[in-house]
């Protein structure tokens, strides 16, 4: 069984191992030993503090096997961005250049930096490792996380982003750095990307272009991947969009990766999640399928997936879940569908 708990001070050297494999593009977890004890010193902070929306608080989970006890994959949320540095898009827009003289009407669509999403909460930071890419697993490691925020909505911004990786080919190169970043940083896309993940966005409002870029002037290989994403990244963005966000022209200034975007309580997980009290038996029923299903606890929050056959306010469960979960009978769970219901 896969649990997803908060991050432990235990973790770190998963946690760095994490951060290795996954390579370029993933900012938000950098080689950095010093930035990933502060992350995880963060999440206990916040889980032992009153909900603050000032953009200090932030909270990193781990996906656990509860048979081997190992640490298999993370993921992670912040409460409201760029309150405490810059936090930087590209936002897609249109040009118009006409001439009734000449007869002449072009439009054409520009890049604009911009701090639209100042202020938001944040779904980042999401990595399992490859062996357990299969079944629910990664489903639950990034649909738990709204699970807390159903628990906890106080502690996050009303509006949710995610920001996708953006595509980059086998050797790590990005298209879209190459074509414009590296005009203006001279210096890798790695070195840039590693920068911005420690917390040195400093040199981006330094650097950056402050006027419209048209994309037409852009190299063609670099026009052709704005928006899209990297093909490791392909299933969270089909899962984000079954959640609810959409793409709303805004992309990464690195890599032109999209950023999604919806409001808190309009996630599918969070707004049909509900609650039933927990009956421990023997042996559960048989399912009607999987669900979410976590417990009510902020410090000891846990989360997995399990075939339940929830009735109007309780729900059966053996044993070994109500172990996982951490839960007594007669104590509350948050239930939702792992997929949403098919309309007839």
């Amino acid at each position: 069984m896969i649990i997803i708990r908060p991050i432990r001070e235990s973790d770190y050297q998963v946690l760095s191992d994490i951060a290795r494999e996954s390579g370029p593009g993933f900012t938000s977890l950098p080689e950095n030993p010093d930035l990933l004890r502060r992350k995880i010193e963060r999440t206990c902070d916040a889980l032992a503090a009153e909900p603050c929306l000032d953009g200090s608080q932030g909270y990193l989970f781990v996906a656990e096997d509860t048979d081997s006890g190992e640490v298999v994959g993370t993921c992670g949320i912040e409460t409201a961005v760029g309150l405490n540095e810059p936090w930087y898009h590209y936002r897609i827009g249109t040009a118009v250049h006409a001439s009734r003289e000449l007869n002449v009407y072009n439009a054409f669509r520009t890049l604009d930096l911009c701090n639209d999403y100042t202020g938001c909460a944040e779904v980042c930071t999401l990595y399992l490792k490859p062996d357990y890419r299969q079944g629910s697993n990664g489903r639950l490691l990034s649909k738990s996380r709204f699970m807390f925020m159903a628990e906890f909505p106080e502690r996050f911004a009303e509006r949710v982003i995610a920001e996708m990786r953006g595509y980059s080919d086998d050797q790590g190169r990005s298209p879209f750095w190459d074509g414009l970043g590296r005009h203006f940083f001279s210096m890798e896309y790695s070195e840039a990307d590693y920068l911005t993940g420690s917390g040195n966005k400093v040199f981006i409002a330094e650097l950056m272009p402050k006027h419209s870029i048209y994309l037409h002037l852009l190299p063609e290989a670099a026009q052709e991947v704005i928006g899209q994403v990297h093909r490791n990244t392909e299933p969270a963005r089909r899962m984000l969009e079954s959640e609810g966000f959409r793409f709303e022209g805004y992309i990464d200034i690195f890599d032109a990766g999209p950023t999604v975007a919806t409001r808190l309580h309009d996630i599918r997980s969070v707004r049909d999640s509900r609650y039933v009290k927990a009956r421990i038996g023997a042996e559960p029923p048989d399912g009607d399928g999987l669900f979410l299903v976590s417990n009510t606890k902020l410090a000891d929050f846990r989360c997995t997936v399990a075939p339940l056959r929830p009735e109007s306010s309780s729900v059966q469960i053996d044993q070994r879940l109500a172990d996982a979960l951490q839960v007594n009978g007669g104590e509350p769970l948050r239930i939702v569908p792992l997929k949403a219901r098919q309309s007839s």
